[in-house]
């Protein structure tokens, strides 16, 4: 049966963490590689579903700078399952306007990885109907040191004043500085943490953790979070009295 949402309340950006991977393959006494092609399959329904139903941003964690401390092998594993997903997206993201953004250190991907991702970034900036971004090599306190150094930067060049420093100038430095902040973070797997993701960003975000492995998290459970999320009071500092007036 499919969940019924209300579709003017759909969260404008959704962020998950897409963790799981592993777990799900081991259960199968499959190679952990395995659960991750098995995730990928995950995230093509959820790239879909999202455009759908109307979510037009899309922020997915695809490896953080701690996972470069796995094993070398499964690290290069998922550098080639990466290039083989985007190579595999790009004629649907072109049919269905989709817009593929990369945010954390990129620079530390191998260049092939680089030169597939400039790619597809290049060909799909036209796209406005939805936009996808993989966090990559990518760490919350990371982006914040980086905006702090730029700014740091500019302040001793004369550029920026120091009564120019807002919180939204602050924001401006984020690699997210295009996109508005996450309305609701979906983590699957049953963990209870946000992992070193989007940490100024999810300042006001809804948490909404799910036991599913993310290999097996489909179109249902994103419906079931997004309904999740449309009975939520979001005050932002205010009382319930305040929201009804």
């Amino acid at each position: 049966m499919t969940m019924e949402i209300d579709g003017k309340r759909i969260p404008r950006h959704i962020a998950v963490i897409m963790d799981g991977n592993g777990r799900w393959a081991k259960q199968r006494s499959l190679k952990r590689i395995e659960g991750h092609r098995k995730g990928a399959q995950s995230v093509r329904e959820i790239v879909r579903a999202c455009r759908e139903i109307g979510v037009r941003y899309l922020t997915l964690f695809a490896f953080s700078v701690e996972n470069w401390q796995r094993p070398r092998e499964e690290v290069t594993a998922l550098m080639v399952l990466l290039r083989e997903y985007l190579l595999s997206e790009l004629e649907e993201m072109l049919e269905n306007g989709i817009s593929l953004r990369s945010i954390g250190n990129v620079e530390a991907l191998p260049p092939l990885i680089r030169e597939t991702l400039a790619e597809i970034e290049d060909k799909t900036k036209g796209n406005d109907r939805m936009t996808l971004t993989l966090a990559l090599s990518y760490g919350g306190r990371d982006e914040i040191v980086t905006a702090a150094r730029e700014i740091a930067r500019r302040s001793r060049a004369g550029t920026l004043k120091e009564e120019e420093i807002t919180k939204e100038t602050f924001s401006h430095f984020l690699f997210t500085a295009a996109m508005p902040d996450p309305d609701i973070l979906i983590r699957t797997s049953g963990e209870y943490r946000i992992s070193n993701f989007l940490l100024w960003q999810m300042a006001y975000t809804e948490l909404y953790f799910t036991d599913v492995l993310w290999p097996d998290f489909s179109r249902e459970h994103l419906l079931r979070a997004i309904a999740d999320y449309q009975n939520r009071e979001r005050r932002f500092g205010r009382t319930s009295d305040q929201l009804s007036r």
